[in-house]
């Protein structure tokens, strides 16, 4: 066996051992480029085995290297010209003898290691006739001319070979071996074996796959070797997706890994980090490169990367700079089928592991993003040090979801189909803009591939085992140009695999990040509808609208608003994805934003209100629901959902009180018994009690039947039967599950088909090509259309800018900030209503309100004004607090209606 190939270190500077190594040279020629890989301490060890290498040799009578002064070749050196000549050499990447340790003495030394009777091998070490041929191999003796003491030598040759036998790095791990190896290493200090064995199992995909192999794998290969090596060679000559998850559990035992590796932590990391970095970084480019050339198979490819995950200090600076980004990428080189298999497999079996791989692998991102300098001609979608961690990190999260608790309820709304339509113009004008019928084709895009393979999605989960606001990466979302991801993310839509986009990956995003993306998504079809409609007008076919303009009455809000959307729903529902335009009659301004805040505001006020009666409002949460019992016609419910789909198309917060159970049957699930904990705590927590109760008498106790009571808007009590003569059937241990699931399945569903139906068509006919679904969540979705739920205006004072003369350090500033810091949270709500057109605060908190304050003049007895489009406070500086306070409260406590522009 040559000496050589028992060390990743000796292939970086072996010319000879590299032809002995496969696609070795292209990994060792980039461990070693100025240091821009290998971290200081690790640099610093392979210095220190070139100055032993120089000054004692290897120890191998039959060496040929130059730089060894066991070859006889080098001269004989001083310390300090050893010293210099290492450095010379470590930059070279000059040939490193595979058997130099710091503190090795001697060329011939007789008195190497001799491993103790007691350690032993571990149990996948057989003594087959290859070992047998092995032992019978004898070193040639050297002739006396060449060393003065053969005798001695020769001993020291055969000493190394009966360590390597006894020890055989290039055998599986296992658990027992682990420990022999972790109890050698700390009883004499032999730091070389353990040192030799991980780095020989973790620098090979092959040998790294047999690792901790279960019993009953290890007792299937010992009695069929036959069929394993035609199952290997079918695997590689067929298709490597197939039936990899037909398999129940995976073939390596995952909790004699963690056992093993938990011993290994007891080891002083110093001993053997640097050689298992290296290994951990060739590593992953055999496994790319065999992937990609589909030579390994995508078990093990898995089973590699899930021993990987488990070794203990992955989260050190070596391993996650250095290893790390490549075992990275490496997994984005899975299949989807690979990928889904090693979801599965961590989601059960290595739930203890989910929370440190998520903390590495987020520590990993950040300090990449803070520490480069992203460019224009350098992105961080371009970036393999960011993208590899997060697509590992997409696995990750569905790994979560399917470890953690699912909902039982797997009813989906019924699909509603909105017919695109066809301009007239698209065969003759169809190549200068896009048809509506290409970008309604964009739909079928935007399912996660990964969890259509898994067969899980994120409305399926209840309690993810690991939080999903734990994902989130907000130094990555803060460098993320949005638009670029935007122009990725429709470039990887209509050719996938071409770019990377994180709006394909949405749940590293934080919900502010994603809403700008959303933003940029509908400004780009807000754009196609315009242009559309400018081509048209240039040929004669219609007029030129590029806007959808609202012209209304503030007596006759809703009458005139539902009028014009029921037209324009009718004729051309494309011109719902224009940008919104209104205008109040018999007031000037130009709408900028503003107005149209404004106008959803008044909207939305009117139509929840209940004497409207279309919704109800829930006494306990405070919400509003759909009235089952509403006389408005359908259409009324349709026209309710496009202004809602309008304002989130538009970006307008709206202040509207829905359960959580909206935005999840909005998104196409429907609601169950879990959903009635915010529509009705009351109710909730009264059938929780009967599922939880146990006794025998629960038909005495709760004396209910399948008839349940429920009141209309007026208070009359309405009565309705969950099964066919359900006032004769009492509730029982045996079907108070049924009873539960059917009441809130009536009261969720049921009851409000009709008027849900029609409000969801028409909120599609806004969103249905819009990615809403794909990067939000329910809660997410609650926040982009109703805004963050905190009022910190200590955020929102260290983000305002000033304009006119005035400055943080303005005495009417900081006067102002200090009545504001007083008001009641109401009178800040107001604050909020006079100078942006809105009183919610947006997604992200205040500190992403781009809030102005603006000298007015000198002091006067006028009132401050605002610009609610742009944001801006117009504040005339008054003489003293006082006053400032007197016309701040009556400026926002009066101004309602007064033309905010």
């Amino acid at each position: 066996m040559n000496p050589k190939s028992e060390s990743v270190e000796a292939s970086r500077g072996s010319e000879a051992s590299s032809s002995s190594i496969n696609s070795t040279p292209d990994i060792v020629e980039d461990q070693l480029t100025s240091g821009n890989i290998m971290k200081r301490a690790a640099a610093k060890q392979l210095i220190e085995k070139y100055f032993y290498q120089l000054l004692d040799g290897c120890g191998n009578v039959n060496c040929d290297n130059r730089y060894c002064a066991s070859s006889g070749a080098a001269r004989n050196l001083s310390p300090n010209e050893a010293a210099a000549e290492a450095i010379k050499l470590f930059y070279k990447e000059a040939r490193l003898c595979s058997s130099v340790t710091p503190n090795k003495v001697s060329r011939t030394d007789s008195n190497s290691y001799e491993p103790s009777p007691s350690s032993t091998l571990g149990p996948n070490h057989k003594n087959t006739s290859e070992n047998k041929e092995n032992q019978n191999i004898t070193t040639p003796e050297p002739s006396t001319a060449s060393r003065g003491e053969p005798h001695t030598s020769h001993t020291a040759q055969q000493q190394k070979q009966k360590k390597r036998k006894r020890y055989n790095n290039g055998a599986p791990l296992t658990e027992e071996r682990i420990y022999k190896l972790c109890d050698e290493c700390l009883q004499n200090r032999a730091e070389e074996p353990l040192s030799k064995a991980l780095s020989k199992a973790f620098s090979r995909p092959s040998i790294l796959a047999r690792c901790f192999a279960s019993k009953i794998s290890e007792n299937a290969n010992e009695t069929s070797k036959d069929t394993e090596k035609e199952s290997k060679e079918s695997s590689r000559s067929c298709d490597p997706d197939k039936d990899i998850d037909s398999v129940a559990a995976p073939q390596l035992d995952v909790a004699s890994c963690r056992r093993a590796f938990q011993y290994l932590a007891k080891v002083p990391t110093e001993y053997y980090s640097t050689d298992l970095v290296i290994a951990l970084k060739s590593l992953g480019s055999y496994l790319s490169k065999d992937l990609k050339s589909e030579k390994l198979s995508i078990e093990d490819a898995v089973n590699c990367f899930v021993i990987t995950f488990e070794l203990p200090n992955l989260g050190c600076s070596d391993y996650f700079e250095i290893a790390l980004p490549d075992v990275c990428l490496a997994i984005g080189e899975l299949p989807i089928k690979g990928q889904a298999r090693l979801a599965r497999i961590w989601s059960q079996y290595c739930k203890d592991s989910l929370r440190n791989i998520l903390e590495t692998l987020q520590q990993l991102i950040s300090l990449r993003v803070v520490s480069c300098n992203y460019h224009v001609f350098f992105h961080v979608q371009e970036d393999g040090h960011v993208t590899g961690p997060t697509r590992v990190l997409k696995v990750l999260y569905y790994a979560s979801i399917l470890a953690g608790v699912l909902d039982s309820n797997t009813l989906h709304e019924e699909p509603i189909v909105i017919a695109h339509q066809h301009d007239p113009l698209e065969s003759v004008l169809g190549h200068l803009y896009p048809p509506s019928s290409m970008k309604g084709a964009r739909n079928s895009q935007l399912n996660d591939p990964l969890a259509v393979e898994l067969g899980v999605s994120v409305l399926d989960s209840r309690t993810p085992y690991l939080p999903f606001e734990d994902f989130y990466n907000e130094p990555l979302s803060d460098v993320i140009e949005m638009d670029k991801d935007c122009e990725d993310y429709e470039m990887v839509i209509s050719r996938p695999n071409t770019r990377f986009s994180f709006l394909r990956h949405p749940f590293v995003l934080t919900v502010a990040s994603k809403s700008l993306g959303l933003y940029y998504e509908n400004r780009l079809r807000m754009y196609s509808e315009s242009r559309a409609a400018l081509l048209q007008a240039a040929v004669g076919a219609a007029r030129p609208e590029p806007f959808l303009r609202l012209r209304v009455r503030r007596s006759h809000l809703i009458e005139d608003a539902l009028v014009v959307l029921e037209m324009i729903s009718m004729e051309r529902a494309l011109d719902l994805k224009k940008q919104l335009v209104v205008e109040f009659e018999g007031e000037q301004g130009v709408d900028e934003g503003g107005v149209s805040k404004e106008f959803f505001q008044l909207i939305v006020e009117e139509i929840f209100n209940p004497d409207y009666g279309m919704f109800t409002h829930q006494q306990d949460s405070r919400n509003v629901w759909f009235n089952p019992t509403s006389f408005e016609t359908e259409a009324q419910f349709t026209l309710i959902g496009i202004v809602l789909g309008l304002a989130i198309y538009n970006n307008v917060i709206l202040a509207v009180n829905f359960p959580m159970v909206v935005y999840r049957k909005l998104l196409g699930r429907k609601g169950s018994f879990e959903d009635l904990v915010d529509w009705n705590p009351i109710l909730y927590n009264g059938l929780k009690d009967m599922l939880e109760y146990t006794g025998d008498d629960l038909e005495e106790v709760y004396y209910q039947t399948f008839r349940i009571c429920y009141q209309d808007v007026f208070g009359t009590n309405m009565f309705h039967e969950l099964k066919v003569n359900g006032d004769n059937i009492f509730v029982t241990q045996e079907n108070k599950k049924e009873f539960v699931d059917l009441y809130a399945d009536f009261l969720l569903n049921v009851s409000v088909e009709t008027q849900f139906r029609a409000f969801r068509r028409g909120f599609l006919m806004v969103t249905d090509e819009s990615p809403l679904g794909a990067f939000f969540r329910p809660e997410e979705v609650e926040m982009l259309v109703c805004g963050s739920k905190v009022f910190d205006f200590h955020e929102l004072e260290k983000s305002t800018e000033y304009d006119g003369g005035y400055a943080s350090d303005s005495k009417i500033v900081q006067d102002f900030w200090g009545i504001v810091h007083s008001l009641p949270l109401e009178d800040k709500r107001k604050l909020l209503q006079f100078t942006t057109g809105s009183d919610r605060v947006p997604v992200g908190g205040l500190c992403n309100l781009n809030f102005v304050i603006a000298r007015n003049g000198p002091d006067c007895d006028r009132l401050p004004t605002a610009h609610t489009c742009f944001n801006v406070l117009l504040l005339p500086e008054y003489d003293t607090r006082d006053k400032l306070q007197d016309r701040l409260l009556k400026a926002i406590n009066y101004s309602k209606g007064f033309g905010l522009h």
